[in-house]
């Protein structure tokens, strides 16, 4: 997707690379890279609280969901951000206030989630399997704990039910095809070829999607423009992501 979008947008002579860094190295991995040339990093798990760490600054974002998965090295500083939450606003493309949203999962894809709409002006509520999570995630920012489904203009599957089983989501969270209804929004963070069990029954429904793909390439340009100070050429990572995911 990266490499796609430096294609099309440049800097020409500018790569993206793939550096797998076992935990007991990270650190002092990440903070020799800008002498190497590197202008950034993108984190993933299970790096990403760590990244946040050994920054020397981070922004609200960062701060506020208590990771980062985006590092930008400029004069001579690390500056942490996490792209999750405006990525995931991004990829819907609506007005979210006063909109009642459901984040199923209190892991570091529902924190994001629940941070970026509560920043929206949402009405958020957060359910985890162990309620004690969802609990402790709803008094940090400010939102509700939900002990099961409740009706919902946006509905957000933040936990990684239907990665590997795409028939498992219904058996794992609370809800059923029947509470998929028209006019809703309905929004799968799992990103995967064919998409997901949750979105085939939303669409069925007449409900509007978003699939996790379309938030990986809002999360993508986001840190694509960070780093370069380029508009991010999101046809061209669009087809780069849908290339892949097909193939």
């Amino acid at each position: 997707m990266h490499n796609a979008a430096l294609a099309a947008a440049g800097p020409a002579d500018w790569r993206y690379l793939r550096l797998g860094l076992p935990a007991d190295l990270f650190a002092e991995t990440v903070r020799a890279l800008p002498a190497a040339g590197f202008r950034g990093v993108n984190v993933t798990i299970p790096h990403k609280e760590a990244a946040l760490a050994l920054a020397d600054e981070a922004s609200e974002a960062a701060r506020a969901i208590g990771a980062a998965n985006t590092l930008t090295f400029e004069e001579g500083a690390i500056r942490a951000d996490n792209t999750d939450a405006p990525g995931l606003l991004a990829a819907i493309g609506r007005d979210v206030t006063g909109a009642r949203v459901l984040v199923l999962g209190a892991g570091g894809a529902g924190r994001a989630a629940a941070w970026a709409f509560k920043q929206a002006g949402a009405q958020v509520s957060v359910w985890n399997r162990t309620p004690e999570r969802a609990v402790a995630l709803a008094e940090a920012l400010g939102v509700r704990a939900a002990a099961g489904y409740e009706p919902a203009d946006v509905l957000v599957n933040a936990t990684s039910v239907g990665l590997r089983d795409p028939a498992a989501t219904f058996k794992s969270l609370p809800l059923d095809a029947d509470s998929l209804v028209a006019g809703s929004l309905v929004v799968d963070l799992v990103y995967r070829a064919g998409g997901t069990r949750l979105l085939e029954a939303a669409r069925t429904r007449g409900a509007d999607v978003v699939d996790g793909l379309e938030v990986l390439i809002a999360q993508g340009a986001a840190s694509f423009e960070r780093w370069t100070g380029r508009t991010a050429p999101r046809k061209a990572m669009r087809e780069a992501v849908h290339h892949i995911a097909n193939s």
